[in-house]
């Protein structure tokens, strides 16, 4: 993937001391969004701030197109590196550019700003989990929608408002919304795809807006354990990879691949098929060999935690310790990214499927030691958790904590307490689950609830 790349980077580094161009040109692509795969983080970082210094120049002729393009590097540079002022810059940058566009005689312009004003707010919310900023974005999408007179801002807010409907649908939806809202998806995308023949710009807006309806559709598929929903999500991220080039849209089509990989072992495990979750497992490792941290470490490691969870439920289905190690191996991989991302849900969940895998191999082993070290980090997790910001990640966690001192339990013969700390664990979580409406989440912790609180009368009965 990366020989391309590397070409590139040799003939930008000639380039970086050449000034500006008399028209606004700026940095390593030009302005050319299509380019900014090819580089890595920190060249992404150093076109950013170029596209600054050009968007501030006194010569550059149309400065609010170039703060619409240094607020789309800026966002990309959020989205690689969870970092919370990048996308601070790119939200304000994409601010000056609606306040610098005139909304009358460039009015497809001002919505196109508009529009990028909704997607930091999209990635906010799925960075850092605060869903207000949901609203914020479908508010900007709205008026994007209503000013866009042709061009690609009117299918690029139809796809916002589509993602944002169908993330609030997913807390609490059954099948028949999820399919709602994949329909809600098909006549933006169709546009964009109509689009692309003549206009480059729209092809990867295309290929983003596919994957966000594929990887929607895999979360209904997840918690509604749904096959039909998951093969759907399959054959989306299986389409958009086949539209991609590697060697031009490197970081798309890993994406791309991610999700498809993720797709086939949620299907794999739907089904019991081993055999799909272990090519599952291979489409993920694939995709992570044309993929590296420095280009975009939340990609590699969300790449990780997505192989774990494979190797998780191949560890499950076969009973091999092996598995839950290699598990184990790719969440600590990907902690290297996300310890310097502490507000992403994300780290959360990567704690907790850790903690599980460590305390599956610790029933398999009868090692007392790994549950303690998962324990203790676990609860670092948790202190670190805020309830009222990320109410299901910190539920989560809980229920992650009570498998751990029933495993404890069960592997020592004793109960010091564990049963009864399990138990208000999962007591907490439970109602988050139900309030959240997170009908699986909520039977997983029902049951095991159950199961603690039959465990002494069980024993009692035996004797």
């Amino acid at each position: 993937m990366f020989e391309l790349g590397r070409e590139l980077m040799k003939l930008f580094a000639g380039e970086r001391m050449k000034p500006f161009a008399p028209d606004g040109a700026h940095g390593l692509t030009g302005g050319d969004a299509a380019l900014l795969e090819l580089l890595d983080l920190n060249l992404l970082m150093a076109e950013a701030k170029a596209a600054d210094v050009a968007a501030g120049r006194v010569s550059t002729q149309d400065k609010a197109q170039r703060r619409l393009d240094a607020a789309v590097v800026w966002r990309e540079v959020a989205r690689r590196s969870g970092d919370v002022v990048a996308l601070r810059k790119a939200a304000a940058t994409a601010e000056l550019a609606v306040d610098a566009f005139d909304p009358i005689r460039r009015a497809d312009s001002w919505a196109r700003a508009r529009c990028e004003q909704g997607l930091c707010g999209l990635l906010g919310a799925e960075l850092f989990g605060d869903p207000g900023l949901n609203a914020a974005a479908v508010a900007a999408f709205r008026e994007a929608r209503a000013a866009a007179r042709g061009g690609v801002a009117a299918p690029l807010a139809d796809v916002g408002m589509a993602l944002v409907e169908g993330r609030q649908d997913l807390a609490a939806g059954d099948a028949a919304a999820a399919w709602a809202a994949v329909a809600r998806f098909h006549p933006p995308i169709a546009a964009l795809d109509a689009m692309s023949r003549r206009l480059p710009a729209a092809r990867p807006l295309a290929a983003e807006a596919r994957l966000a309806r594929g990887d929607l559709i895999c979360g209904f598929g997840a918690r509604l354990k749904d096959e039909a929903l998951l093969r759907a999500a399959l054959d989306d991220a299986t389409a958009a990879a086949a539209r991609l080039d590697l060697a031009y849209e490197p970081l798309t089509w890993v994406r791309a691949e991610m999700l498809r990989g993720q797709a086939m072992t949620l299907l794999g495990e739907c089904q019991g098929d081993v055999d799909a979750v272990a090519t599952g497992a291979t489409t993920l490792a694939g995709a992570l060999d044309h993929l590296n941290r420095d280009h975009s470490p939340l990609d590699w490691a969300r790449t990780q935690i997505a192989l774990a969870h494979a190797l998780q439920a191949l560890g499950d289905a076969s009973a091999d310790e092996r598995a839950y190690e290699q598990a184990v191996t790719c969440y600590d991989r990907a902690n290297l990214v996300l310890r310097d991302a502490p507000t992403t849900p994300l780290r959360g969940l990567a704690a907790g499927e850790r903690a599980m895998c460590l305390a599956r191999s610790a029933e398999l082993t009868g090692d007392i030691g790994v549950l303690d070290a998962a324990e203790a980090a676990l609860k670092i997790e948790l202190a670190q958790l805020q309830p009222r910001r990320d109410p299901a990640a910190w539920a989560l966690v809980q229920l992650h904590l009570a498998r751990l001192y029933e495993a404890r339990v069960e592997i020592t013969g004793k109960d010091r307490g564990e049963r009864a700390s399990a138990v208000m664990a999962l007591d907490a979580a439970l109602d988050v689950f139900a309030e959240q409406g997170l009908r699986s989440l909520t039977i997983m912790a029902s049951e095991a609830l159950d199961r603690l609180k039959a465990g002494p009368a069980a024993k009692r009965t035996a004797v």
